[in-house]
């Protein structure tokens, strides 16, 4: 291998390695190269200008950390033979991890022996929490440096590697996080090679990336590459891309647009279906029209959906505020399970002003498998002050009514892990800054909670007891609560597999019947799926019983019975 970089800020470029320093050869438009072959696994780094050597920015092995040189991968490692023929993820059913509290050793080869767990329980696809070098041994993987390398911690490329593979084998697809609207504020020497920032647009998180200012050209093609090194390289089947919305550009093409089109591109040279989510706020269908055809037009292939997760948890739960405040009726919630958007061009109290705009069930550009739902993910768990879960604020039978209605619902349904099982672990919000940076954020993270009110101390997301407490205990699935949850999930999602009004992604033919403030019936085809968060109810459903939360509710005739906080299905 012989290594090349951008430096268009450098007069001169020297490669450090374990054999002494090299000068590299300045070939234009800012890109310098080796002249000396390095073998797989030599260490080597880059010095600017007589500076102190800094890692590759396009580092596929940070053997040490992403302060130090990085490692030449061998080429072979991603040249394996596979059978795998890809998977459209819309309509999969989703599973969100975070490979560092998935299981106790936190590695991705720990993961492996976890992925039959999955398969019984009808998954279709594991979507990984960011992957990319970060510093630190724990955090969400949201303040990552390093967009062409594996965390290390996890087991590097070469251990994501063996997970992609195995959950091929076991005909899991494989969805990675990735963050392109900011880099982490340690081990961030981006900078210093070149203009990969700009200060004409902020972020919430940090410098903004440089998307249309001079040099973007360079930095647009450093995030095309590395997109396209997960999903052709590594052979992940999709990426889930962290607020979109928070990639502000200018340019006459839009960067979503154009790294949708690559990825359409790349999907056709390999032969197998990549896709490609957005997370964004922004409630704007377009954003799945083609790519360039209008405002937010980026060809996206699916959406997460936060108003379905805000109109089922506050419905459930009770909690209204913040940004729950205009959710929590049953008006709201049949509204959200059949045209998605709650905030379609209507009133946001919380954003004091009109948001989003409406679904059009007809739509040639997507469908309802083109939204992604859940009751639980890691933001919307992670982010209340102590990490807590739904069935912890709530109850179990409220999760399991809930999950009756997202998990049969039009859309393409998400579980967070543990979720099946009704997880007593929580999942706070950690990380792992170095001691000039980590106590702003402990400070800062205490301070806004504070200022809702909150009084019970947060945990300190510095702290490794708090990373600690969101690992996964994977031996409570035998207690009786938590096996009777898993048992439910498990119905649910087969259910999904074989009723086929269940399966259709048809907006138009799914609808919401309020049976009183407290119950909905939601209509798949000829399955329906009565729901209550009341003390209790018969309902008229017709046909045969299928599934409920509690024994004994067929009274016959179709009649069905909830005694409680719960949910019951039948087929007509």
């Amino acid at each position: 291998m012989r290594p090349e970089v951008w430096a268009p800020l450098a007069r001169e470029v020297a490669m450090v390695t374990t054999s002494g320093e090299h000068q590299m050869v300045r070939r234009g438009d800012g890109w310098f190269a080796a002249e000396v072959d390095l073998a797989p696994g030599e260490r080597y780094a880059f010095r600017l200008d007589g500076g102190p050597p800094l890692p590759d920015p396009r580092a596929l092995w940070l053997p040490d950390g992403v302060h130090a040189p990085s490692a030449v991968v061998d080429p072979s490692l991603l040249q394996r033979a596979t059978t795998w023929t890809g998977l459209d993820l819309r309509g999969a059913v989703l599973y969100e991890l975070h490979a560092g509290t998935f299981t106790e050793a936190g590695t991705f080869d720990a993961a492996i022996e976890r992925l039959d767990h999955l398969v019984g329980l009808g998954i279709e696809a594991v979507e990984l929490m960011p992957v990319a070098a970060a510093p630190g041994g724990r955090g969400w993987g949201y303040d990552g440096v390093a967009l062409y390398a594996a965390d290390e911690n996890y087991g590097g490329l070469a251990g994501l590697v063996r997970l992609v593979d195995a959950c091929h084998d076991r005909g899991l697809g494989v969805v990675l996080d990735v963050v392109h609207n900011h880099f982490g504020p340690e081990g961030n020497y981006l900078s210093l090679f070149g203009p990969y920032f700009t200060d004409q647009h902020t972020t919430p998180w940090g410098d903004a990336v440089n998307l249309d200012g001079e040099g973007s050209a360079e930095v647009r093609r450093f995030l095309l590459d590395s997109a396209r090194h997960w999903l052709v390289d590594v052979g992940v089947d999709g990426l889930r891309l962290d607020a979109v919305h928070a990639l502000e550009d200018n340019s006459e093409e839009h960067f979503l647009a154009e790294l949708s089109l690559n990825v359409a591109r790349w999907a056709d040279e390999t032969g197998r279906p990549l896709s490609l989510i957005a997370e964004s706020d922004l409630n704007q269908p377009s954003m799945m029209a083609p790519a360039g055809s209008g405002t937010w037009a980026a060809g996206m292939d699916a959406q997460w959906a936060d108003d379905v997760h805000h109109a089922l948890h506050s419905f459930f739960s009770g909690e209204q505020q913040g940004y729950y405040v205009d959710f929590g009726s049953a008006q709201v919630l049949a509204k959200a399970l059949t045209r998605v958007f709650v905030h379609d061009g209507a009133l946001s109290t919380y954003r004091g002003q009109e948001w989003g705009a409406p679904v059009d069930p007809d739509s040639p550009h997507y469908d309802g498998h083109s939204f992604v739902v859940f009751l639980q993910n890691h933001d919307q768990v992670g982010n209340r002050a102590v990490g807590d879960r739904f069935a912890q604020h709530a109850s179990a039978d409220l999760q399991a009514a809930a999950a009756a209605l997202y998990l049969l619902g039009p859309f393409t349904p998400m579980l967070f892990m543990g979720e099946e099982w009704a997880a007593s672990t929580p999942f706070p919000y950690f990380s792992h800054l170095g001691p000039e940076l980590g106590p702003f954020v402990t400070e800062g993270r205490a301070r806004e909670f504070e200022a809702t009110g909150w009084s019970v101390p947060t945990p300190d997301p510095q702290a490794e007891e708090t990373w600690r407490s969101a690992v996964l205990r994977w031996d409570e699935r035998s207690e009786p609560a938590h096996a009777r949850m898993l048992r439910w999930y498990r119905r649910l999602l087969q259910l999904r597999r074989t009723e086929p009004g269940v399966g259709s992604p048809d907006l138009s033919a799914t609808r919401v019947e309020i049976i009183d403030d407290d119950t909905v019936v939601l209509h798949r085809g000829d399955v329906r799926v009565a729901a209550t968060r009341g003390a209790g109810r018969d309902v008229e459903l017709g046909g045969r019983l299928l599934a409920s939360w509690d024994d004994g509710a067929d009274l016959g005739g179709g009649r069905y019975r909830l005694r409680g906080p719960g949910a019951v299905i039948a087929v007509s």
